[in-house]
Protein backbone atom coordinates (compact mmCIF):
# COMPACT_ATOMS: atom_id res chain seq x y z
CA UNK A 1 0.00 0.00 0.00
CA UNK A 2 2.71 2.82 1.22
CA UNK A 3 4.32 1.68 -2.32
CA UNK A 4 1.46 2.72 -4.40
CA UNK A 5 0.93 6.11 -2.22
CA UNK A 6 4.85 6.46 -3.42
CA UNK A 7 4.18 5.80 -6.87
CA UNK A 8 1.35 8.03 -7.24
CA UNK A 9 2.54 10.30 -5.61
CA UNK A 10 5.45 11.26 -7.75
CA UNK A 11 5.24 14.23 -10.47
CA UNK A 12 5.53 12.40 -13.36
CA UNK A 13 2.35 10.13 -12.45
CA UNK A 14 0.70 12.71 -11.44
CA UNK A 15 1.50 14.89 -14.70
CA UNK A 16 0.34 11.62 -16.28
CA UNK A 17 -2.57 11.37 -14.96
CA UNK A 18 -3.56 14.34 -15.17
CA UNK A 19 -3.15 14.10 -19.06
CA UNK A 20 -5.25 11.61 -18.87
CA UNK A 21 -8.37 13.00 -17.32
CA UNK A 22 -8.16 16.42 -20.09
CA UNK A 23 -8.37 13.78 -22.65
CA UNK A 24 -11.42 11.79 -20.71
CA UNK A 25 -12.96 15.24 -20.14
CA UNK A 26 -12.65 16.60 -23.43
CA UNK A 27 -15.64 14.60 -25.25
CA UNK A 28 -17.45 16.00 -22.24
CA UNK A 29 -16.72 19.45 -22.64
CA UNK A 30 -17.21 19.36 -26.81
CA UNK A 31 -20.68 18.33 -25.99
CA UNK A 32 -21.47 21.32 -22.95
CA UNK A 33 -19.85 23.74 -25.82
CA UNK A 34 -22.08 22.67 -28.35
CA UNK A 35 -25.47 22.43 -26.06
CA UNK A 36 -25.12 26.21 -25.29
CA UNK A 37 -24.36 26.74 -29.44
CA UNK A 38 -26.84 27.66 -32.09
CA UNK A 39 -27.59 25.45 -34.40
CA UNK A 40 -26.35 27.73 -37.37
CA UNK A 41 -23.06 28.03 -35.48
CA UNK A 42 -22.34 24.65 -34.74
CA UNK A 43 -23.49 24.39 -39.03
CA UNK A 44 -20.67 27.02 -39.47
CA UNK A 45 -17.86 25.27 -37.58
CA UNK A 46 -16.92 23.17 -34.79
CA UNK A 47 -17.48 23.51 -30.88
CA UNK A 48 -13.98 24.44 -30.43
CA UNK A 49 -14.80 27.69 -32.50
CA UNK A 50 -16.61 28.96 -29.28
CA UNK A 51 -13.35 29.05 -27.62
CA UNK A 52 -12.40 32.46 -29.80
CA UNK A 53 -16.61 33.76 -29.81
CA UNK A 54 -17.69 32.98 -26.16
CA UNK A 55 -20.46 35.45 -27.13
CA UNK A 56 -22.54 32.79 -29.21
CA UNK A 57 -22.79 30.86 -25.87
CA UNK A 58 -26.24 31.01 -24.19
CA UNK A 59 -28.39 28.97 -22.67
CA UNK A 60 -31.49 29.63 -25.22
CA UNK A 61 -30.66 25.50 -26.27
CA UNK A 62 -31.79 24.88 -22.44
CA UNK A 63 -34.62 26.42 -22.07
CA UNK A 64 -36.14 24.84 -25.75
CA UNK A 65 -35.32 21.22 -23.93
CA UNK A 66 -37.78 21.74 -21.54
CA UNK A 67 -40.48 22.93 -23.58
CA UNK A 68 -39.50 19.12 -25.72
CA UNK A 69 -42.33 17.30 -23.55
CA UNK A 70 -40.57 14.06 -25.04
CA UNK A 71 -36.93 14.54 -23.72
CA UNK A 72 -38.11 15.58 -20.39
CA UNK A 73 -40.79 12.89 -19.92
CA UNK A 74 -37.92 10.41 -20.85
CA UNK A 75 -35.25 11.84 -18.16
CA UNK A 76 -37.87 11.39 -15.59
CA UNK A 77 -38.67 8.19 -16.85
CA UNK A 78 -34.45 7.45 -16.61
CA UNK A 79 -34.75 8.30 -13.27
CA UNK A 80 -37.94 6.20 -12.17
CA UNK A 81 -35.89 3.30 -13.60
CA UNK A 82 -32.23 3.28 -12.22
CA UNK A 83 -32.92 5.02 -9.12
CA UNK A 84 -35.24 1.44 -8.09
CA UNK A 85 -33.34 -0.84 -10.11
CA UNK A 86 -30.00 0.22 -8.27
CA UNK A 87 -31.56 0.42 -4.81
CA UNK A 88 -32.67 -3.30 -5.27
CA UNK A 89 -29.81 -4.58 -6.47
CA UNK A 90 -27.82 -3.28 -3.66
CA UNK A 91 -30.45 -3.94 -0.89
CA UNK A 92 -30.87 -7.92 -2.07
CA UNK A 93 -27.57 -8.03 -2.84
CA UNK A 94 -26.10 -7.22 0.73
CA UNK A 95 -28.70 -8.98 2.43
CA UNK A 96 -28.09 -12.26 0.42
CA UNK A 97 -23.88 -11.67 0.30
CA UNK A 98 -24.02 -11.29 4.04
CA UNK A 99 -26.08 -14.79 3.86
CA UNK A 100 -24.00 -17.01 1.80
CA UNK A 101 -20.48 -15.55 3.52
CA UNK A 102 -21.37 -15.96 6.81
CA UNK A 103 -24.64 -17.85 7.68
CA UNK A 104 -25.25 -21.51 7.69
CA UNK A 105 -28.55 -22.63 5.86
CA UNK A 106 -29.36 -25.66 3.24
CA UNK A 107 -27.74 -25.90 0.08
CA UNK A 108 -25.71 -22.66 0.65
CA UNK A 109 -22.75 -23.11 -1.59
CA UNK A 110 -25.11 -25.38 -4.44
CA UNK A 111 -27.09 -21.92 -4.51
CA UNK A 112 -24.30 -19.99 -4.64
CA UNK A 113 -22.83 -21.48 -7.45
CA UNK A 114 -25.91 -21.25 -9.10
CA UNK A 115 -25.63 -17.46 -8.75
CA UNK A 116 -21.83 -17.95 -9.84
CA UNK A 117 -23.30 -19.87 -13.00
CA UNK A 118 -26.15 -17.43 -14.02
CA UNK A 119 -23.12 -14.69 -14.73
CA UNK A 120 -22.10 -16.34 -18.01
CA UNK A 121 -26.02 -16.06 -19.23
CA UNK A 122 -26.23 -12.85 -21.69
CA UNK A 123 -28.62 -10.45 -21.69
CA UNK A 124 -29.76 -11.04 -25.49
CA UNK A 125 -30.44 -14.81 -24.33
CA UNK A 126 -33.01 -13.65 -21.85
CA UNK A 127 -34.65 -10.99 -23.74
CA UNK A 128 -37.34 -12.81 -26.04
CA UNK A 129 -38.40 -15.48 -22.68
CA UNK A 130 -38.78 -12.63 -20.17
CA UNK A 131 -40.83 -10.56 -22.86
CA UNK A 132 -43.46 -12.89 -23.40
CA UNK A 133 -43.75 -14.13 -19.04
CA UNK A 134 -44.08 -9.96 -18.71
CA UNK A 135 -46.76 -10.21 -21.26
CA UNK A 136 -48.21 -12.25 -19.29
CA UNK A 137 -48.08 -10.50 -16.40
CA UNK A 138 -49.00 -7.18 -17.82
CA UNK A 139 -45.84 -5.66 -17.49
CA UNK A 140 -44.34 -5.46 -20.96
CA UNK A 141 -43.81 -1.98 -21.94
CA UNK A 142 -43.66 -0.48 -18.34
CA UNK A 143 -41.17 1.15 -15.98
CA UNK A 144 -41.83 -1.51 -13.34
CA UNK A 145 -40.71 -4.23 -16.47
CA UNK A 146 -37.82 -2.74 -17.16
CA UNK A 147 -36.66 -2.16 -13.57
CA UNK A 148 -37.68 -5.62 -12.55
CA UNK A 149 -35.14 -6.77 -15.95
CA UNK A 150 -32.21 -4.66 -14.53
CA UNK A 151 -32.73 -6.04 -11.05
CA UNK A 152 -32.65 -9.89 -12.38
CA UNK A 153 -29.54 -9.63 -14.29
CA UNK A 154 -27.84 -6.99 -11.95
CA UNK A 155 -28.23 -9.19 -9.08
CA UNK A 156 -26.09 -12.27 -10.02
CA UNK A 157 -22.71 -10.15 -10.00
CA UNK A 158 -23.69 -7.83 -7.32
CA UNK A 159 -23.99 -10.82 -4.89
CA UNK A 160 -21.26 -12.01 -6.50
CA UNK A 161 -19.15 -9.22 -5.62
CA UNK A 162 -20.70 -8.44 -1.99
CA UNK A 163 -20.48 -12.44 -1.10
CA UNK A 164 -16.40 -12.17 -1.54
CA UNK A 165 -16.24 -9.05 -0.21
CA UNK A 166 -18.01 -9.62 3.29
CA UNK A 167 -16.14 -13.21 3.38
CA UNK A 168 -13.17 -11.79 3.50
CA UNK A 169 -14.15 -9.60 7.06
CA UNK A 170 -12.49 -10.75 10.20
CA UNK A 171 -14.23 -13.87 11.79
CA UNK A 172 -13.57 -12.99 15.05
CA UNK A 173 -15.11 -9.50 14.57
CA UNK A 174 -18.35 -11.08 14.36
CA UNK A 175 -18.28 -13.72 16.67
CA UNK A 176 -17.48 -11.19 19.11
CA UNK A 177 -20.56 -9.62 18.13
CA UNK A 178 -22.28 -12.69 18.45
CA UNK A 179 -20.71 -13.27 21.97
CA UNK A 180 -22.20 -9.46 23.05
CA UNK A 181 -25.64 -10.88 22.39
CA UNK A 182 -25.98 -8.92 18.95
CA UNK A 183 -28.62 -10.48 16.57
CA UNK A 184 -27.58 -11.12 13.18
CA UNK A 185 -29.92 -8.09 11.77
CA UNK A 186 -27.66 -6.08 14.57
CA UNK A 187 -24.43 -7.42 12.96
CA UNK A 188 -25.27 -6.64 9.41
CA UNK A 189 -26.71 -2.99 9.97
CA UNK A 190 -24.03 -2.12 12.42
CA UNK A 191 -20.84 -3.80 11.69
CA UNK A 192 -21.02 -5.35 8.39
CA UNK A 193 -22.62 -2.63 6.29
CA UNK A 194 -20.41 0.39 7.33
CA UNK A 195 -17.47 -2.11 7.23
CA UNK A 196 -18.56 -3.01 3.20
CA UNK A 197 -19.44 0.46 2.63
CA UNK A 198 -16.49 0.88 -0.41
CA UNK A 199 -17.51 -2.44 -2.26
CA UNK A 200 -21.41 -1.53 -1.82
CA UNK A 201 -21.18 2.30 -3.17
CA UNK A 202 -18.21 0.54 -6.26
CA UNK A 203 -21.48 -1.48 -6.50
CA UNK A 204 -23.78 1.18 -6.50
CA UNK A 205 -21.89 3.24 -9.33
CA UNK A 206 -21.72 0.10 -11.51
CA UNK A 207 -25.55 -0.03 -11.32
CA UNK A 208 -26.43 2.95 -11.86
CA UNK A 209 -24.23 3.63 -14.84
CA UNK A 210 -25.40 0.27 -16.18
CA UNK A 211 -29.18 1.09 -15.98
CA UNK A 212 -28.67 4.92 -17.18
CA UNK A 213 -26.81 4.07 -20.25
CA UNK A 214 -28.91 1.05 -21.11
CA UNK A 215 -30.78 1.43 -24.64
CA UNK A 216 -31.38 -2.54 -25.28
CA UNK A 217 -33.27 -3.65 -22.63
CA UNK A 218 -35.09 -0.03 -22.60
CA UNK A 219 -35.64 -0.33 -26.59
CA UNK A 220 -37.91 -3.57 -26.27
CA UNK A 221 -39.30 -3.45 -22.71
CA UNK A 222 -40.79 0.21 -22.90
CA UNK A 223 -43.36 1.89 -24.62
CA UNK A 224 -43.67 5.14 -25.71
CA UNK A 225 -44.53 6.14 -22.23
CA UNK A 226 -42.02 4.46 -20.73
CA UNK A 227 -38.91 4.82 -22.66
CA UNK A 228 -35.37 6.56 -21.03
CA UNK A 229 -33.32 9.36 -22.50
CA UNK A 230 -31.74 6.92 -24.34
CA UNK A 231 -34.28 5.80 -26.37
CA UNK A 232 -36.01 8.89 -26.42
CA UNK A 233 -32.56 10.45 -27.97
CA UNK A 234 -32.15 7.55 -30.56
CA UNK A 235 -35.41 8.45 -31.94
CA UNK A 236 -35.45 12.57 -32.71
CA UNK A 237 -32.13 11.49 -34.02
CA UNK A 238 -33.69 9.62 -36.55
CA UNK A 239 -36.89 11.76 -36.77
CA UNK A 240 -35.37 14.67 -36.69
CA UNK A 241 -31.29 14.76 -37.65
CA UNK A 242 -30.75 18.42 -37.79
CA UNK A 243 -32.43 19.16 -34.50
CA UNK A 244 -29.09 19.72 -32.86
CA UNK A 245 -30.24 22.39 -30.40
CA UNK A 246 -32.08 20.21 -28.33
CA UNK A 247 -30.38 16.99 -28.95
CA UNK A 248 -27.00 18.18 -27.78
CA UNK A 249 -28.44 19.30 -24.45
CA UNK A 250 -30.33 16.15 -24.30
CA UNK A 251 -27.38 14.29 -24.71
CA UNK A 252 -25.22 16.38 -22.31
CA UNK A 253 -28.19 15.98 -19.75
CA UNK A 254 -28.01 12.64 -19.95
CA UNK A 255 -24.08 12.37 -19.55
CA UNK A 256 -23.90 14.43 -17.07
CA UNK A 257 -25.57 12.58 -14.39
CA UNK A 258 -23.79 9.78 -14.73
CA UNK A 259 -20.92 11.98 -14.34
CA UNK A 260 -22.06 13.39 -11.23
CA UNK A 261 -22.63 10.57 -9.42
CA UNK A 262 -19.67 9.05 -10.51
CA UNK A 263 -17.66 12.18 -8.68
CA UNK A 264 -19.96 11.68 -5.59
CA UNK A 265 -18.69 8.72 -5.22
CA UNK A 266 -15.49 8.19 -6.25
CA UNK A 267 -14.18 8.28 -2.78
CA UNK A 268 -15.68 5.26 -2.07
CA UNK A 269 -15.00 3.72 -5.22
CA UNK A 270 -11.21 4.27 -4.94
CA UNK A 271 -11.47 2.91 -1.27
CA UNK A 272 -12.62 -0.64 -2.77
CA UNK A 273 -10.65 -0.86 -5.77
CA UNK A 274 -7.80 -0.09 -3.14
CA UNK A 275 -9.09 -2.22 -0.42
CA UNK A 276 -9.49 -5.31 -3.18
CA UNK A 277 -5.73 -4.79 -3.81
CA UNK A 278 -4.30 -5.24 -1.26
CA UNK A 279 -6.34 -8.51 0.11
Amino acid sequence: MNAIRRALGSGLVQAFLVVIGLVWLTPLAGLFLSSLRSAQDTAQGGWWTALASPGQLSFDNYAALLENAGITQAFWNTVLISVPATTLVVVIAALAGYAFAWLDFPLREPLFLLVVALLVVPVQIGLLPVAKLFGALGLFGTIPGVVLFHVAYGLPFAVFLLRNYFAEMPKEMLEAARMDGGSEWRIFTRLVLPVGRPAIASLAIFQFLWVWNDMLVALLFADSSAQPLTVELQSQIRQFGSNIDVLAPGAFLSLIVPVVVFFAFQRHFVQGVMAGSVK
